[in-house]
């Protein structure tokens, strides 16, 4: 188990056709039982969620997002959703290991007491002070809460990439002074913040886990909402001036019977 947060593990497969063909109606059908029995297994596993999408694009057909405190279940999972539809049908073409975190950047209590007594000129100590003081404190509570131990939503639309800050000469984040970095994230914030309601978020730590640094998984309703805030965040100078991407994947939620008719199984 770690020290805090939980394990989640994005899984990619192309379905090969060749294989699942070979098989005969009865088989397949007892494939696609034996991995919806394995998916309602591993959600009754305590703490422990799993997503499932019909992925959009020939990157991938199958995708999977598990998140887990405890990194042998994440392991066992993985090995048997590889095989959920027998022997070499579904094969891996991307995977990434990340961890749930909070983040280094946030308002502490005396930021927030400043500014409550700067703002509304209640002083330290006074009624009004403390009950602006237990608003904040429930509302950090909430955020942390959120990013470290999410309940994933059940909104169609999924997005997934990695991304990672450029450490070059010209643009290098980890050699910026910690107060610089916290004022270009509070920008990126202020961006995400117009799409509350819109999209659902969640950045995921993975320096030491996987190739890049972070993993971001957005979902939303609407296409359209994903590809605006992309866009928007794109001129944040946090992104413009410091951050590289890898691929991104797009997948739908849908319940499982209507997804295996999806991806033609």
């Amino acid at each position: 188990m770690p020290q805090e947060g939980w394990h989640v593990l994005h899984l990619f497969y192309r379905i090969e056709r060749s294989q699942w063909e070979v098989l005969s109606h009865d088989e397949q059908i007892r494939a696609k039982t034996g991995l919806t029995k394995l998916i309602q297994e591993i959600r009754a596993i305590p703490q422990t969620q799993l997503l499932v999408f019909s992925m959009v694009s020939p990157k991938s057909d199958l995708g999977f997002m598990l998140l887990t405190p405890d990194l042998h279940v994440a392991n066992a999972c993985e090995k048997r959703l590889t095989q959920g539809l027998g022997t070499d049908v579904l094969s891996p073409v991307y995977s990434y290991l990340s961890m749930t975190e909070w983040t280094e950047y946030f308002t502490t209590e005396e930021e927030q007491g400043a500014k409550i007594t700067a703002e509304k000129g209640f002083a330290p100590g006074t009624p009004e002070f403390t009950a602006e003081i237990e608003v904040y404190r429930q509302h950090m509570a909430k955020y942390k809460q959120d990013r470290m131990y999410p309940n994933m939503p059940d909104w169609q639309v999924f997005c997934f990439y990695p991304m990672s800050k450029r450490r070059n000469d010209g643009n290098n984040w980890y050699a910026l002074p910690h107060a610089d970095r916290r004022r270009l994230m509070g920008g990126h914030a202020i961006t995400g913040r117009k799409y509350h309601g819109k999209v659902r978020q969640l950045i995921t730590g993975s320096t030491g886990l996987d190739e890049f640094e972070w993993g971001v998984t957005l979902f939303a309703h609407d296409t359209y909402q994903i590809k605006s805030i992309v866009y928007e965040m794109r001129f944040d100078e946090v992104s413009a001036r410091y951050a590289e991407f890898g691929d991104f994947l797009i997948g739908i939620q849908l319940p499982l019977d209507e997804l295996f008719r999806r991806v033609g199984i």
